[in-house]
C-alpha cells in the first residue's frame, strides 16, 4: 500500500517545485509531519520555506552535546529571524554516561562500530522520540552530497523509523541552487560555511575540507566514503 503511494506521489511531483511539494505535504499531513533540521545550508532553506507555507509545522533539531558554538548561535539567529522556537531534543544522559565510561570520551576515532554507537545514542534514539506522532518527516538530503545519497528519491519509505515516510524536497537541487536561494532571501546560515566547512556535524567529527575535496570529506574523515552516515539516513 505504501509502496504504491510512494510511486504515485514521486511520479506526481517529478516536475514540481520545492514549494509545491512542501505545500502539498504540509497540508495533507498537517499535525502528522515534522522537519528534522541539521541546521545545514539545505535545512536553513527548508526552514525558510516551511515557515512561509505552514508557520505552525513542527521544526526540531538534535543536540548531541558535542556541537560547534557556531551551530548554537545559528539556532538563536534562526529563531529570531523566523519568530519561532525550534524544538531541541537531547540524548538520554544515562546512555551517554554508560557509553563514555565504558569506551572513552573519543571512542568514535577507534572504530566504525564505536562511531556508529555514538551516533545511535546521540542522534538516532533522540530522532525516534522527536518523530513520535508523525507519519512523515522532512529532510534536507540532496543526491549531490555523497555516494551514500545518490540513490535517494523525493519520497521514500523509512524502514528504520517504523515505516514512516521520508520527504526529501531538495533531493535534486545543486549546491549552487541552495546558495543562490540563501543569498536571495538572506537566509541565516552557519558561519563555519565561510571557513571551509560545507557539511557540519559534531565538533570532534567535522573538519574543514581542502580545495577539490568532496563536500562530505570533512565528516568522519578517517572513514571510507561508503560509511559516512550517522544512521539517520542509512538504508
Amino acid at each position: 500500500m505504501k509502496d504504491d503511494l510512494i510511486r504515485e506521489l514521486n511520479d506526481r511531483f517529478a516536475e514540481s517545485t520545492v514549494e509545491e511539494v512542501l505545500q502539498y505535504f504540509l497540508n495533507e499531513y498537517k499535525g502528522r509531519i515534522a522537519f528534522a533540521s541539521s541546521l545545514g545550508a539545505e535545512d536553513q532553506v527548508l526552514t525558510h520555506m516551511i515557515r512561509e507555507i505552514a508557520p505552525d509545522a513542527k521544526i526540531f533539531t538534535l543536540d548531541t552535546g558535542r556541537m560547534f558554538q557556531e551551530t548554537y548561535d545559528l539556532i538563536d539567529r534562526t529563531n529570531a529571524r523566523y519568530k519561532m522556537k525550534m524544538e531541541i531534543y537531547f540524548p538520554d544522559y544515562k546512555q551517554v554516561e554508560n557509553m563514555v565510561n565504558d569506551k572513552g570520551m573519543n571512542l568514535f576515532y577507534e572504530s566504525v562500530e564505536n562511531r556508529k554507537l555514538c551516533c545511535h545514542i546521540r542522534k538516532i534514539e533522540p530522532l525516534h522520540r522527536a518523530l513520535e506522532g508523525s507519519d512523515i518527516w522532512i529532510t534536507g538530503l540532496r543526491k549531490e552530497q555523497s555516494v551514500t545519497r545518490n540513490n535517494n528519491n523525493l519520497l521514500e519509505l523509512d524502514e528504520n523509523n517504523h515505516g514512516r515516510l521520508k520527504l526529501n524536497p531538495l533531493i535534486n537541487w545543486s549546491e549552487d541552487e541552495v546558495w543562490d536561494f540563501i543569498n536571495k532571501h538572506k537566509v541565516p546560515y552557519n558561519t563555519l560555511h565561510d571557513q571551509g566547512f560545507p557539511s557540519i556535524g559534531c565538533l570532534p567529527c567535522t573538519r574543514a575540507v581542502q580545495p577539490g575535496e568532496d563536500v562530505r570529506a570533512g565528516r568522519w574523515w578517517w572513514e571510507m566514503p561508503e560509511h559516512k552516515e550517522c544512521g539517520l539516513h542509512q538504508k
